[in-house]
C-alpha cells in the first residue's frame, strides 16, 4: 500500500498492522495486557504486521495469540496510530479493545513477559507514547456487556435480471467470495449466534461461518427491509431482543433495514455515528450497556488489507 505525501510527489509505502488492548476483569475493573519484547527490551501492547489475505480485525486476534497466548474477542475500534519506519515508509496500527476468554500466556521469540494492570500502570509501563495514548481511550470509552455484528447481504447480482421472486435471488460469484471472508472476520469479533431476515441472499451471506461453526441459521421475519418499514419499531425490539442473548450474534439484512436500525438505535442512545450508508457485505459493530447503544464502528469491506 503506498499513498502520495502531502505536498509532495513522492510516495510514502504504508506497512499496515492491527492490535490490541488484550484485557480481562478483575471485578469490575479492567488490567490490560503489557508484553515485554526483548528484540527491542521495550513493553508494548500486542500488535503486528497484516499477513497476506487478512483484513485487519483477522491480524489483531492472531497476533494476540501469537504474542500473548490468548484467544479473544474483539469489540470496539479505538484508533490508529502511525510512525515511521525508515525514509518514505510508515506503519499504521489499527486497535481495538479485545476480551480474553482462553488460552495462556508462554513465552515465545517474541515475548518474554507479559503483565496485566490496571489501565494507568499500564500507562505508565509502555515505552511509547503512541501505546499510552492507545490506552487513554480505552479507558475514556464506555464498557460493553454485549456485542452484535450487523451485516448487510453481500453482493446478489440485478434484481432486474433475476427471473424468480426477489426473496430467492442468490448470492453471485463475487457475493459468494465476499461471503467466504466474512466468516473470519466475524469470527475475530467472537460471533457465535447466526439470524438472518428470511432472504436467500441474507442467508448465504453467514453460510460459510455456518459451516464453520457448525450452528444453524435463525430466520429473523422481523428484519427484512419491508419488515422494518412496515414496523422499525418492531425490528428494533427484536434486535436488542438478539443482544442480550448468550454469546456474540451476527444478523444479516438489507440495505434499509441494516442503515436505519444502526440510526434508530444511535438516536435513541443519543451518539453520532455519521452516515449509515451500507455497503454489500459491509459490517456494523454494534456494541451495546444492556439495550443502549454505546458504540456502532463501520467496516466497509470483508477484502483483505492490499
Amino acid at each position: 500500500m503506498s499513498r502520495k505525501s502531502s505536498g509532495s510527489n513522492s510516495r510514502v509505502r504504508v506497512v499496515p498492522a492491527a492490535g490490541a488492548v488484550l484485557y480481562r476483569m478483575d471485578g469490575r475493573s479492567p488490567r490490560c495486557a503489557v508484553v515485554h519484547r526483548p528484540r527491542y527490551d521495550d513493553w508494548s501492547l500486542p500488535k503486528g504486521k497484516v499477513d497476506p489475505g487478512e483484513s485487519l480485525p483477522v491480524t489483531a486476534v492472531r497476533e494476540l495469540a501469537e504474542e500473548t497466548g490468548f484467544i479473544a474477542a474483539l469489540e470496539a475500534r479505538i484508533g490508529t496510530t502511525a510512525y515511521p519506519l525508515k525514509e518514505s515508509t510508515r506503519k499504521e496500527v489499527t486497535y481495538w479493545s479485545a476480551l480474553a476468554h482462553g488460552g495462556g500466556f508462554e513465552p515465545n521469540s517474541e515475548v518474554d513477559e507479559i503483565r496485566w494492570l490496571p489501565v494507568d500502570e499500564a500507562k505508565e509501563l509502555v515505552s511509547y507514547a503512541l501505546d499510552r495514548k492507545i490506552l487513554t481511550r480505552f479507558d475514556a470509552a464506555r464498557q460493553v456487556d454485549s456485542v452484535l455484528l450487523l451485516v448487510r447481504h453481500a453482493k446478489a447480482g440485478s434484481r432486474s435480471e433475476w427471473s424468480g421472486q426477489d426473496a430467492s435471488r442468490p448470492l453471485d460469484k463475487a457475493g459468494r467470495a465476499q461471503a467466504e471472508l466474512l466468516a473470519p472476520m466475524l469470527r475475530a469479533f467472537g460471533v457465535r449466534r447466526l439470524h438472518s431476515a428470511p432472504r436467500v441472499r441474507c442467508e448465504q451471506t453467514l453460510s460459510p461461518l455456518s459451516d464453520e461453526l457448525g450452528v444453524g441459521i435463525s430466520v429473523e421475519p422481523t428484519l427484512s427491509d419491508e419488515a422494518y418499514q412496515e414496523d422499525p419499531s418492531a425490528a428494533r425490539e427484536r434486535l436488542i431482543e438478539l443482544v442480550a442473548g448468550e454469546g456474540v450474534a451476527a444478523v444479516s439484512s438489507q440495505g434499509t433495514a441494516v442503515p436505519g436500525l444502526v440510526d434508530d438505535l444511535a438516536a435513541r442512545a443519543g451518539i453520532e455515528v455519521g452516515s449509515t450508508a451500507t455497503k454489500k457485505a459491509g459490517v456494523w459493530g454494534l456494541g451495546f450497556d444492556g439495550g443502549t447503544l454505546v458504540f456502532a464502528d463501520y467496516y466497509p469491506s470483508p477484502l483483505p488489507v492490499l
